[in-house]
């Protein structure tokens, strides 16, 4: 029992020592240390590119954003309290305006059937909202013009927080306590709105099951 009672302890100590050198960065760059900054950035910015373009839909809204994270990042490092990982504030701050981007227009990309999530791998938007009803892969039955065509209708009819929440959890692998940070609510919540986005899809895409 002893021992169990010390994994929570233990798997805190081992999480905080491996945030000791970003910490140590994030202190210099309180500080003023523009060289600690920009290890930050390295470290981060592909991730957030990513992430914007997966958002947005856009390289140029994706590039904006990109840019404009980094700038408000750099403004207010001197907020940063480290309650959370750097991970998670910067992707806060990416979130935020891709949602304000989303609001902003009233189209979204024309999205294809397969996109690459946080890893690398592909997925199957169909896959990621299967009820887990049989169905042959749409892929060979159907024109991919057409399947993009009804997922870009599908991922339209979302909110943008609805949208933003699905997408962060299926092509970031976020886990629903970490969207719920980022969009400054509860994970329960998050919940609730991914349950919500799906089973949108799931309507709209029940034609090509």
């Amino acid at each position: 029992m002893a021992s169990r009672a010390m994994d929570g302890p233990d798997r805190a100590a081992e999480r905080l020592q491996a945030r000791a050198p970003e910490m140590e960065l994030i202190r210099e760059a309180q500080s003023g240390s523009r060289a600690a900054f920009d290890a930050l950035v390295r470290q981060y910015e592909q991730q957030v590119l990513r992430l914007a373009l997966h958002l947005t839909g856009s390289e140029q809204d994706a590039e904006d954003i990109y840019q404009e994270a980094f700038l408000k990042a750099f403004r207010y490092i001197g907020n940063f309290r480290f309650e959370c990982s750097f991970y998670t504030w910067i992707y806060r701050i990416v979130t935020n305006l891709c949602l304000d981007q989303l609001r902003r227009r009233k189209t979204r990309r024309e999205d294809q059937a397969v996109v690459v999530d946080h890893s690398g791998d592909e997925i199957d938007v169909l896959a990621s909202v299967s009820d887990n009803r049989s169905f042959s892969n749409p892929s060979k039955e159907l024109d991919r013009k057409v399947l993009g065509e009804r997922i870009q209708s599908a991922l339209s009819k979302l909110t943008p927080r609805e949208r933003t929440v699905f997408e962060l959890k299926h092509y970031q692998g976020l886990r629903l306590r970490t969207i719920g940070e980022m969009l400054n609510t509860t994970e329960e919540t998050a919940k609730n709105t991914l349950f919500r986005a799906t089973k949108k899809l799931r309507t709209q895409l029940a034609g090509l099951r």
